[in-house]
Protein backbone atom coordinates (compact mmCIF):
# COMPACT_ATOMS: atom_id res chain seq x y z
CA UNK A 1 0.00 0.00 0.00
CA UNK A 2 2.82 2.46 0.50
CA UNK A 3 4.15 1.82 -2.52
CA UNK A 4 1.09 2.48 -4.39
CA UNK A 5 0.83 5.76 -2.15
CA UNK A 6 4.32 6.83 -2.85
CA UNK A 7 4.25 5.48 -7.21
CA UNK A 8 1.15 7.95 -7.25
CA UNK A 9 2.18 10.75 -6.16
CA UNK A 10 6.31 10.54 -6.32
CA UNK A 11 9.11 10.26 -8.65
CA UNK A 12 11.17 7.00 -8.03
CA UNK A 13 14.23 9.29 -7.47
CA UNK A 14 12.34 11.17 -4.34
CA UNK A 15 13.92 11.06 -0.94
CA UNK A 16 12.01 8.62 1.15
CA UNK A 17 12.44 7.97 4.94
CA UNK A 18 11.23 4.97 7.00
CA UNK A 19 10.95 5.57 11.40
CA UNK A 20 11.41 2.80 12.30
CA UNK A 21 12.88 0.63 9.79
CA UNK A 22 13.58 -2.44 11.13
CA UNK A 23 15.66 -4.53 8.63
CA UNK A 24 14.49 -3.15 5.62
CA UNK A 25 11.38 -5.57 4.55
CA UNK A 26 9.09 -2.32 3.47
CA UNK A 27 11.96 -0.15 1.90
CA UNK A 28 13.82 -3.40 -0.21
CA UNK A 29 10.12 -3.45 -1.73
CA UNK A 30 10.53 0.55 -2.53
CA UNK A 31 13.76 -0.50 -4.03
CA UNK A 32 12.32 -3.74 -6.04
CA UNK A 33 9.86 -1.21 -7.58
CA UNK A 34 12.47 1.38 -8.60
CA UNK A 35 12.92 4.09 -5.62
CA UNK A 36 16.47 5.15 -5.38
CA UNK A 37 16.90 7.50 -2.58
CA UNK A 38 16.03 5.35 0.73
CA UNK A 39 16.96 6.63 4.37
CA UNK A 40 15.90 4.71 7.69
CA UNK A 41 15.99 5.01 11.18
CA UNK A 42 15.68 2.44 13.97
CA UNK A 43 16.49 2.31 17.60
CA UNK A 44 17.58 -1.62 16.95
CA UNK A 45 21.58 -2.20 16.22
CA UNK A 46 20.66 -5.90 15.11
CA UNK A 47 17.86 -5.22 12.77
CA UNK A 48 21.09 -3.08 10.61
CA UNK A 49 23.13 -6.54 10.62
CA UNK A 50 20.24 -8.49 9.84
CA UNK A 51 19.22 -5.74 6.58
CA UNK A 52 23.41 -5.87 5.77
CA UNK A 53 22.82 -10.40 5.03
CA UNK A 54 19.44 -9.61 3.81
CA UNK A 55 19.24 -6.94 1.68
CA UNK A 56 22.72 -6.15 1.18
CA UNK A 57 22.16 -3.80 -1.83
CA UNK A 58 19.73 -1.96 0.06
CA UNK A 59 22.33 -2.04 3.48
CA UNK A 60 25.16 -0.14 0.52
CA UNK A 61 23.21 2.23 -1.05
CA UNK A 62 20.94 3.53 1.29
CA UNK A 63 21.55 6.13 4.65
CA UNK A 64 20.58 4.29 7.63
CA UNK A 65 20.49 5.97 11.28
CA UNK A 66 20.48 3.70 14.85
CA UNK A 67 19.02 5.14 17.71
CA UNK A 68 15.69 6.31 19.11
CA UNK A 69 13.54 8.92 16.96
CA UNK A 70 13.46 11.51 19.07
CA UNK A 71 17.49 11.50 19.16
CA UNK A 72 17.54 11.69 15.58
CA UNK A 73 15.03 13.54 13.71
CA UNK A 74 16.18 16.64 14.68
CA UNK A 75 19.28 16.77 12.34
CA UNK A 76 17.24 15.87 9.66
CA UNK A 77 16.31 19.66 7.58
CA UNK A 78 12.74 21.28 6.84
CA UNK A 79 11.61 19.10 3.90
CA UNK A 80 14.41 16.94 3.49
CA UNK A 81 12.28 13.94 2.80
CA UNK A 82 9.84 13.92 -0.27
CA UNK A 83 7.94 11.16 1.87
CA UNK A 84 8.19 9.98 5.54
CA UNK A 85 6.19 7.08 6.20
CA UNK A 86 5.78 4.84 9.40
CA UNK A 87 4.09 1.04 9.60
CA UNK A 88 3.31 0.62 13.67
CA UNK A 89 6.35 2.64 14.60
CA UNK A 90 4.94 5.98 15.90
CA UNK A 91 2.20 4.28 17.91
CA UNK A 92 5.50 3.40 20.16
CA UNK A 93 6.37 6.84 21.34
CA UNK A 94 5.72 7.82 24.81
CA UNK A 95 3.53 10.54 24.82
CA UNK A 96 6.81 12.81 26.55
CA UNK A 97 8.31 12.92 23.39
CA UNK A 98 5.06 13.82 21.12
CA UNK A 99 7.20 16.98 19.91
CA UNK A 100 8.71 14.71 17.60
CA UNK A 101 5.77 14.85 15.53
CA UNK A 102 5.89 18.20 14.96
CA UNK A 103 9.38 17.16 13.59
CA UNK A 104 8.36 14.30 11.46
CA UNK A 105 6.11 17.66 9.86
CA UNK A 106 9.21 19.54 9.64
CA UNK A 107 11.03 17.00 7.62
CA UNK A 108 8.43 16.05 5.22
CA UNK A 109 8.58 18.08 1.58
CA UNK A 110 5.58 16.36 0.46
CA UNK A 111 3.64 13.22 1.45
CA UNK A 112 3.67 11.46 5.11
CA UNK A 113 2.57 8.10 5.40
CA UNK A 114 1.56 6.58 8.54
CA UNK A 115 -0.12 2.77 8.88
CA UNK A 116 -0.63 2.37 13.23
CA UNK A 117 -2.86 0.95 15.20
CA UNK A 118 -5.71 3.59 16.60
CA UNK A 119 -7.29 1.97 18.66
CA UNK A 120 -7.54 -0.92 21.22
CA UNK A 121 -7.64 -4.24 19.83
CA UNK A 122 -8.07 -5.80 23.31
CA UNK A 123 -8.45 -4.88 27.05
CA UNK A 124 -5.34 -5.17 29.10
CA UNK A 125 -5.03 -1.83 30.53
CA UNK A 126 -6.55 0.45 33.02
CA UNK A 127 -5.76 2.97 30.72
CA UNK A 128 -7.55 3.25 27.74
CA UNK A 129 -4.92 5.46 25.94
CA UNK A 130 -2.52 2.88 26.08
CA UNK A 131 -1.62 -1.03 25.56
CA UNK A 132 0.92 -3.54 25.54
CA UNK A 133 1.95 -5.04 22.87
CA UNK A 134 4.31 -8.19 24.93
CA UNK A 135 3.63 -7.10 28.22
CA UNK A 136 6.48 -4.39 28.18
CA UNK A 137 6.03 -2.71 24.62
CA UNK A 138 3.92 0.18 25.17
CA UNK A 139 1.19 0.93 22.31
CA UNK A 140 -0.20 4.34 22.64
CA UNK A 141 -3.31 5.07 21.23
CA UNK A 142 -3.82 9.04 19.40
CA UNK A 143 -5.76 10.58 16.99
CA UNK A 144 -2.81 10.84 13.89
CA UNK A 145 -5.50 12.95 11.60
CA UNK A 146 -6.17 15.43 14.56
CA UNK A 147 -1.86 15.27 14.99
CA UNK A 148 -0.87 16.17 11.38
CA UNK A 149 -3.55 17.96 10.13
CA UNK A 150 -2.96 20.38 13.00
CA UNK A 151 0.79 20.60 12.10
CA UNK A 152 -0.53 21.79 8.69
CA UNK A 153 -0.57 18.77 6.96
CA UNK A 154 -3.96 17.77 4.67
CA UNK A 155 -4.69 14.02 4.86
CA UNK A 156 -5.81 13.19 1.42
CA UNK A 157 -6.58 9.29 2.26
CA UNK A 158 -7.53 6.98 5.15
CA UNK A 159 -8.10 3.20 4.84
CA UNK A 160 -8.93 1.20 7.30
CA UNK A 161 -7.44 -2.46 8.30
CA UNK A 162 -8.07 -5.53 10.36
CA UNK A 163 -5.47 -3.99 12.45
CA UNK A 164 -4.12 -0.84 11.03
CA UNK A 165 -5.43 2.68 9.75
CA UNK A 166 -3.37 4.02 6.82
CA UNK A 167 -3.17 7.61 6.89
CA UNK A 168 -1.40 9.86 3.93
CA UNK A 169 -1.12 12.87 4.09
CA UNK A 170 0.37 15.96 2.08
CA UNK A 171 2.12 18.70 3.11
CA UNK A 172 0.26 22.10 1.84
CA UNK A 173 3.43 24.00 0.13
Amino acid sequence: MIRDVLAERLPRDAAVLELGCGSGRHLEYLAENGFENLSGVDINAEAFDTMREVYPALAENGTFHCGPIEDIIGDFDDGQFDAVYSVETLQHLHPDVDWVFEEVARITDAILVTAEIEGPIRDTSSDPDVNYVDEETPLYYRDWNRIFTSLGLVEVDVVRGDRDTTRTFRTTD
